[in-house]
């Protein structure tokens, strides 16, 4: 009888931890990624703003060209004239054998030079990455744009073209108006963090792009608006 009694109290314990256990885990998609789900939130916001922006028909009209997308929602300034700050952005990447896109993986960009901003003013920015060699140096952990990966602020204006051959095009808005930014020299940084939060166990860019090992359903959203602004239109 004590034994059976002791086998009771064990059981009993044992459900009840895993109760207590189970109360304290928090799912990749609750409220231990609300950072990281605010970012994919206010990228899409910043997708959309380029697709409604007048001056940003280039962009819209070769969008389904390119093989990645690096959205920043506030690239925020610190200097007057000349100076650095940063922000944080989600990098899209598109699956050339069916178009899909992937599941985001979070970044840090810094040291970077706005052309008509004043100090303490913020920029929306996107990157057309338009290489697989600027794809493959996104996997890296830290790079720096410039040198072996030519970065260049895109064309703009709906009869805009381009003769210069850059891997990455970029594009910013203030206040929905086109600015210059120059990303010559910025450093970008994968935040390792911030992809572990938000898939829940560590993960590197190239689980999240190449393997497709991981996801969130946070992110269907922001996927599917750049997956429907990037279907080929007709001429």
């Amino acid at each position: 009888m004590k034994n059976v009694r002791q086998r009771c109290v064990t059981f009993f314990l044992v459900v009840a931890m895993n109760a207590l256990i189970a109360g304290f885990t928090v799912p990749a998609t609750a409220a231990g990624t609300s950072a990281q789900q605010g970012l994919v939130d206010a990228a899409r916001v910043t997708f959309n703003d380029f697709m409604r922006a007048e001056s940003m028909s280039w962009v819209r009209n070769h969008l389904h060209e390119v093989k990645a997308l690096l959205i920043i929602p506030s690239l925020l300034r610190g200097g007057f004239i000349i100076g650095g700050s940063g922000g944080r952005g989600v990098l899209l990447v598109k699956d050339s054998a069916t178009g899909q896109w992937s599941q985001p993986a979070f970044y840090t960009i810094g040291s970077f030079n706005f052309g008509l901003l004043i100090g303490g003013e913020a920029a929306e920015v996107l990157m057309l990455v338009r290489t697989q060699a600027a794809v493959d140096k996104l996997l890296a952990s830290s790079f720096k744009f410039g040198g072996d990966l030519a970065i260049t602020v895109g064309p703009v204006g709906g009869g805009a073209k381009s003769n210069v051959k850059a891997d990455i095009y970029s594009f910013a808005l203030s206040k929905g108006l086109y600015v210059g930014v120059s990303m010559e020299g910025s450093v970008v940084t994968t935040r390792d963090d911030w992809n572990t939060a938000y898939y829940g166990r560590a993960v590197t860019p190239a689980d999240i792009f190449i393997l497709n090992s991981v996801s969130n359903p946070g992110s269907a959203e922001l996927r599917e608006t750049v997956a429907q602004a990037a279907v080929v239109k007709p001429k």
